[in-house]
C-alpha cells in the first residue's frame, strides 16, 4: 500500500523557517516527479515547488522563488521543502504529490498524495 507523509509543519513567525519533510512507503520517491502544493482556506490549491523523476531538475511557482528549495535524499527515500524567510501568505496546508510524469502544476497529473501538514506564519 502506497503512503505519503508529510510532517515539519508548524506555527512560525514571519521570517522564521520550516522544513518540511515528505516519506514515503510502498514506493520509491526518486522514481517519481514530486510536486509540494498547499492550499490556504477560501483558496484553490497551487503547486509550489517541484522535482523532476528525470533529471531532478526544480521548478517553483514565482511567490517563492529564492525562499524555498526542494531536495531529495534518496538514501532515506524522502523529499525536503526547505522554506525560508516565510510570509504570512504561506500560511496553508501543504501537501506532497508523487507523479510519473515531469513537473506541471496540475494536481491531476499526480497519483500520490499526502494528508498534508499545517504550516502558519504569524504576522
Amino acid at each position: 500500500q502506497v503512503q505519503l507523509v508529510e510532517s515539519g509543519g508548524g506555527l512560525v513567525h514571519a521570517g522564521g523557517s520550516l522544513r518540511l519533510s515528505c516519506s514515503a512507503s510502498g514506493l520509491t520517491l526518486d522514481r517519481y516527479t514530486i510536486n509540494w502544493f498547499r492550499q490556504a482556506p477560501g483558496k484553490e490549491r497551487e503547486g509550489v515547488s517541484c522535482i523532476s523523476r528525470s533529471d531532478g531538475s526544480t521548478s517553483y511557482v514565482d511567490s517563492v522563488k529564492g525562499r524555498f528549495t526542494i531536495s531529495r535524499d534518496n538514501a532515506k527515500n524522502m523529499v525536503y521543502l526547505q522554506m525560508n524567510s516565510l510570509k504570512p501568505e504561506d500560511t496553508a496546508v501543504y501537501y506532497c504529490a508523487a507523479g510519473r510524469r515531469e513537473c506541471s502544476w496540475y494536481g491531476g497529473f499526480y497519483n500520490y498524495w499526502g494528508q498534508g501538514t499545517q504550516v502558519t506564519v504569524s504576522s
